[in-house]
């Protein structure tokens, strides 16, 4: 993990490696653990090397690389010093990585079965399930809820939330912290999105009642640990279709009196993106605005 520095950079004599003059300093070749420019010049040392073997990086997300041969494709994901590398060729998956093991220090960990919180699971039937039953634990017990009673839904259907209250909530920066990881979570767990959006809108004030509903998400992971992300396989008898689901509720925000919409889309039978968000007010001509 140490990247080449292009900065001069000096430090103090660590500890055990100290000279008679207390007066030198240390020059720094590469970056070591904890310096600031670390992440940047080891990430820039990564990319560089995929770069040479012939990846391509992804103009959608930075920490994604592609490499592509004749009819295969290699797809290798990267988080610090985390890959998960994939592919349509059991053979050229492993070329590549006995090639980025002659460049680097490789520890190969088999099947993917846990990164960054999410948990993969591989069903008899070839499907893929992902879930974060161990990352919501660790937050149950983060916020005192893990021994809470389980619920059937994150939310009510006619909950109305605003921003104007007088039941402050004593602490705002756990309420983020709460919130912060529930986005997280959404990651597999796309039913909560709805929730989850609506208590992310008051980061910045929020109210005992705000609370309660973040309550009432945790309640319903509780009993839906163990819930995920299913990805199975497709019919290869059938085209892959993509299908789009689209609703919003109508100006349910008591404050705003703006809508929130949702969205699901499908490639093939597999649910591939989907979000919740509040609608933008959109700029409409003087004379339509002077009409309504």
């Amino acid at each position: 993990l140490n990247g080449t520095l292009e900065e001069t950079v000096f430090m103090i004599q660590p500890p055990g490696f100290e000279v008679a003059d207390k007066s030198l300093v240390c020059r720094l070749n590469k970056a070591i653990y904890g310096l600031k420019q670390a992440p940047r010049q080891w990430f820039d040392r990564l990319k560089s090397t995929l770069l040479q073997f012939g990846f391509v990086g992804s103009k959608s997300d930075s920490s994604l690389f592609i490499y592509r041969h004749q009819v295969d494709v290699v797809y290798l994901l990267v988080y610090v010093d985390d890959i998960i590398l994939t592919g349509s060729s059991a053979t050229l998956t492993q070329q590549l990585t006995n090639r980025l093991n002659t460049a680097f220090s490789l520890k190969q960990l088999g099947h993917l079965d846990y990164f960054l919180g999410l948990e993969i699971k591989y069903l008899s039937n070839s499907a893929i399930l992902m879930t974060q039953s161990k990352y919501i634990r660790d937050l149950l017990h983060k916020t005192h809820m893990a021994e809470a009673h389980s619920i059937s839904s994150p939310m009510v259907s006619n909950c109305k939330l605003s921003k104007h209250g007088a039941d402050v909530f004593h602490d705002p920066s756990l309420y983020r912290s709460v919130v912060g990881a529930l986005q997280y979570a959404t990651l597999t767990r796309p039913e909560i999105s709805f929730a989850v959006n609506k208590v992310c809108q008051f980061m910045a004030a929020p109210l005992d009642s705000h609370l309660t509903v973040v309550k009432r998400i945790l309640r319903y992971l509780k009993g839906t640990l163990f819930h995920g992300l299913l990805l199975q396989l497709a019919s290869i008898k059938n085209p892959l279709a993509i299908r789009a689901f689209c609703d919003a509720d109508w100006a349910s925000d008591v404050d705003d009196r703006r809508s929130t919409s949702g969205t699901a889309i499908f490639l093939g039978p597999n649910l591939v993106s989907w979000w919740s968000r509040k609608q933008k007010v959109t700029a409409r001509s003087s004379t339509e605005a002077e009409y309504r």
